[in-house]
């Protein structure tokens, strides 16, 4: 069995305005977080260098991801929110772009490389955060439309 692996060919689609939502989660634990939550990181904001990560992250992406078609990134946002409850960070990163093909791994990318920068500038706290619940919260645009998710 001869199997294939290439791009999908856009060329016949429609140029939308595409989003996506993406969102991830890191448990930091006591120490880290109240280093975050204080700002006071040895290595400095750990919330400005995470986003720029994220924002390189997203502008990457086809280079991570082998068969990602290039896009025009028109808007990234990226928020962090603490919960005090849980001890962790929850990043969402919103992705536009107006073109032929969607953003969703650049979304989910975005989310990811957020969250590992923020393990990279608190590890030294100690190493037993957790990176979890990567995942597509929603998106819009195209052939397959609107998704959200609903939980």
């Amino acid at each position: 069995m001869t199997q294939h692996v290439g791009m999908v060919d856009v060329s016949g689609k429609d140029v939308t305005l595409r989003t996506a939502k993406a969102c991830g989660e890191i448990v930091l634990g006591d120490k880290a977080f109240e280093v975050a939550r204080t700002g006071s990181s040895a290595k400095g904001d750990v919330f400005a260098a995470a986003r720029i990560a994220a924002i390189q992250a997203v502008k990457l992406t086809p280079l991570i991801i082998p068969l990602c078609h290039t896009v025009c990134v028109e808007g990234v946002d990226i928020e962090f929110a603490m919960n005090e409850t849980g001890k962790s960070v929850i990043v969402t990163a919103t992705i536009r772009s107006t073109g032929k093909t969607g953003v969703e791994m650049e979304a989910l990318v975005a989310a990811g490389a957020a969250c590992l920068t923020i393990y990279d500038m608190l590890k030294y706290t100690g190493k037993d955060m957790v990176i979890s619940e990567i995942k597509l919260m929603e998106k819009s645009g195209g052939k397959s439309g609107t998704y959200k998710r609903h939980d």
